[in-house]
């Protein structure tokens, strides 16, 4: 698959990841045409339809099942699923090497970050910083556009996926600040638009 020029798109349940995806793949980014690999709605639709390729198998696909029914993030052991499923999308999307691919969902801890490392070159990490509160407020008034047929937005949902956030994706933070890679962190409001953060990418280089 070789390694590909990307940004992560960081930020807790809610915060307009999805929404800031979608808008770079319709408008680019610097110039550049985007591919938004949005791991979760992947995640979603394997376990609604299965996967039409021999790259996963039937156990794996219990994995993401009960990964998603649970809310467990993927462990080490399983990246092999995430590394599938990424090379599904790269071959769908017919994604070039001169494009940008943002990462959405994934890595969402050092583990895989870590074995993301031989798949891509990270240019750019952006956190959408969010507040309890407001992250409820967005979910509720769907700022996003986002959440319909959202099964997984009840408040204990909402509730356990900041916690884990905090406690296994917050810390790629000073991950990738150690390796040099540029980070910005921007506060997101209820009424935050994905316009407004695509302009937050204007410093990527």
């Amino acid at each position: 698959m070789g390694s590909l020029q990307s940004i992560l798109l960081m930020g807790p349940t809610g915060s307009g990841k999805t929404p800031l995806g979608k808008f770079c793949e319709a408008n680019g980014v610097r110039e550049k045409k985007c591919a938004h690999f949005d791991f979760g709605k992947n995640l979603r639709r394997i376990a609604d339809n299965g996967f039409e390729s021999s790259l996963l198998t039937k156990n794996d696909l219990t994995v993401v099942k009960e990964s998603l029914k649970t809310g467990s993030l993927l462990e080490n052991e399983n990246f092999h699923i995430a590394r599938k499923i990424l090379q599904g999308f790269i071959e769908e999307t017919n994604f070039k090497v001169s494009d940008l691919l943002l990462l959405n969902g994934m890595p969402r801890h050092i583990g895989q970050a870590n074995d993301m490392d031989g798949l891509v070159e990270m240019v750019m990490v952006l956190c959408l910083k969010c507040s309890p509160e407001v992250i409820h407020e967005r979910i509720k008034n769907n700022s996003g556009g986002d959440r319909v047929q959202r099964i997984d937005d009840s408040v204990e949902e909402i509730e356990r996926k900041i916690k884990i956030f905090d406690e296994r994706t917050l810390p790629l933070l000073d991950y990738y600040r150690r390796k040099g890679v540029m980070v910005e962190v921007k506060e997101v409001a209820v009424s935050t638009t994905a316009e407004e953060m695509h302009k937050w990418l204007s410093v990527f280089r």
